[in-house]
């Protein structure tokens, strides 16, 4: 088991990454809460998958079981209100214990409800896709979705602990998984050279799943995110890097009805076209853009975007939340490993990268 420490200002938790760390989930969460009442949060697919065996690890504990079905399409706040009924009805108090079991999605909604829920009650972490174990899970994000945008009602509530097991992926669906490849593949450009260099020279063991490759892509990861969310809780300036790939793509999930890609699946295609945007503004090589978009493509497919009007994708920028006082914020790479905050790229290279990154794909 590998325990790596998350130091943000509001608290300090650790995520432990580990095959079978599932089986020890009782003796993880009572240590950090106290034998506290627990209710969990779980998506339904993850049970489907995962429900035995989580039940095995959670009996002692007696947790209040909330099921529900989630998607983006989901991911409102009517989702929030029918879960914290359901916990006053089942009696939840202020000492209440949140643990959420399952993708991204739970994560942000079922944070969002202990965010929420009585002003505030602690929560757990337990991913089980690959995106959330290495994105979503950490750094204290949690939140829904507007009709007109994705994630801008949320709050900032970090986790009391997050328990990752890499055994909880065998029976993740091929595409979920190579979502959240994506992800890896984010870090990989963002800050680590070598991650990325793992990914294009291992490409085989990690489509494979082969446990020792991916324990090693999940816990750097981690540690990447652990490091900057440690820098900056809130996002007002390090952390920032973290949404390389998100701008475009959120404004593509919104455009689409999020309907038509997995959000690792819009991070890859937002990827593309930031490289795209970059390359156009001279801060990116054409080697470095090459070599970032074949490492993209080569854990595709991306799902084919024609008919997707790029004008109106690009349009939707402007209603994203990383845009602060009218001013669109981009994240650029400037090489493998390093890229840079860009306030207001020009709007018709912003189109142009858009139009391209959608015929990359169609291809």
């Amino acid at each position: 088991m590998q325990r790596i420490r998350v130091s943000a200002a509001s608290s300090s938790y650790d995520v432990v990454v580990g095959g079978g760390c599932l089986d020890q989930a009782a003796e993880q969460i009572e240590a950090v809460t106290g034998g506290r009442r627990i209710f969990v949060i779980a998506d339904e697919g993850a049970l489907a998958g995962q429900g035995e065996r989580f039940a095995r690890s959670m009996s002692r504990l007696d947790p209040t079981m909330l099921p529900v079905r989630l998607g983006e399409d989901r991911k409102r706040l009517a989702i929030v209100e029918e879960l914290a009924e359901q916990m006053h009805r089942a009696g939840a108090d202020r000492s209440a214990i949140v643990v959420t079991f399952g993708g991204g999605i739970v994560g942000d909604v079922g944070g969002f409800v202990a965010a929420s829920y009585m002003r505030g009650v602690s929560f757990v972490q337990i991913p089980t896709t690959l995106l959330a174990q290495v994105d979503a899970s950490v750094g204290g994000k949690t939140g829904v979705n507007l009709a007109t945008g994705k994630n801008l009602v949320g709050a900032f509530h970090q986790p009391l602990l997050v328990l990752i097991d890499p055994q909880t992926l065998e029976t993740l669906p091929p595409e979920q998984y190579r979502a959240g490849l994506f992800e890896v593949i984010k870090h990989g450009i963002i800050w680590s050279p070598e991650l990325f260099e793992l990914l294009e020279t291992r490409r085989d063991a990690v489509i494979g799943r082969k446990p020792d490759v991916l324990e090693r892509i999940i816990a750097d990861s981690v540690r990447i995110k652990a490091h900057v969310v440690s820098q900056d809780e809130r996002e007002s300036g390090l952390r920032r890097i973290l949404n390389y790939g998100h701008t475009l793509g959120h404004g593509l999930e919104a455009e689409t009805g999020y309907q038509r890609l997995l959000h690792g699946e819009a991070v890859g295609w937002g990827m593309i076209a930031a490289g795209r945007l970059a390359e156009s503004m001279g801060m990116f090589s054409s080697r470095d853009r090459e070599r970032a978009e074949q490492l993209i493509l080569a854990y595709g497919p991306l799902p084919d975007l024609s008919g997707v009007n790029a004008g109106a994708v690009a349009a939707r920028i402007h209603g994203d939340k990383k845009t602060i006082g009218g001013k669109v914020h981009f994240i650029l790479p400037t090489g493998i490993g390093k890229v840079e905050v860009t306030i207001n790229p020009p709007g018709d290279q912003v189109l142009a990268a858009t139009q391209a990154a959608i015929e990359v794909v169609a291809q």
